[in-house]
């Protein structure tokens, strides 16, 4: 039977894989997969004085993702090789300074991840979206409990194994009733979440 060496490297030794013609990247699923798993944990807090913003409010995040990847690779051997990624996100965000109050929705992202550092195991991106909450605050300035959100942030995921990474995210993230009721305080925060993703 013809020999696979990569294969035999892979069921021999840890050691001899990553030496071998097939180890080249322990991370060829990043570039490969066709979708990823994520969930973030982390906090957030408002701006006061940020626009209209006026109320102080902290919450305790947690958010679950699910990426469709929508291109092979492009641009290879450029700064932006990457790969366009759709994200789905359920969030909820628990408000700890309004009695423990929530917020919960639905967030539909479009992300860029850089796969030029794949040799680091290193792949940063961006994404920018929006998406609409059920905000249970029991603020009176905000107008109502149907509202949207607009966002935008940037990470970078660490791959710990061939399909998994950990990573940390920046969003800057914006809720408000889009003039739909009066009055209409907006919630200019910033979030700050670290998470694990899973890709396959």
């Amino acid at each position: 039977m013809k020999p696979y060496p990569c294969l035999v490297a892979f069921l021999v030794s840890g050691s001899l894989l990553a030496t071998s013609p097939c180890s080249a990247a322990e991370s060829p699923s990043v570039a490969t997969a066709g979708h990823e798993w994520a969930f973030l944990a982390g906090y957030g807090i408002t701006h006061r004085g940020f626009g209209a913003t006026r109320t102080q409010v902290q919450t305790a995040d947690a958010i679950g993702r699910f990426g469709w990847f929508l291109s092979d690779e492009v641009g290879k051997g450029s700064w932006y090789q990457g790969r366009h990624e759709l994200l789905v996100e359920l969030p909820i965000h628990l408000a700890v300074d309004q009695r423990d109050r929530i917020m919960t929705g639905g967030y539909l992202l479009g992300s860029w991840k850089f796969t030029g550092l794949a040799d680091e195991k290193l792949y940063p991106y961006v994404f920018a979206g929006g998406g609409v909450l059920f905000v249970d605050l029991g603020l009176p300035t905000m107008g109502t409990r149907l509202d949207f959100s607009y966002q935008g942030g940037t990470g970078i995921q660490y791959l710990i194994g061939k399909d998994t990474a950990i990573m940390g995210e920046y969003r800057y993230h914006h809720v408000s009733n889009a003039g739909t009721a009066e009055p209409n305080e907006p919630l200019n925060s910033s979030k700050f979440l670290v998470g694990v993703s899973w890709f396959f």
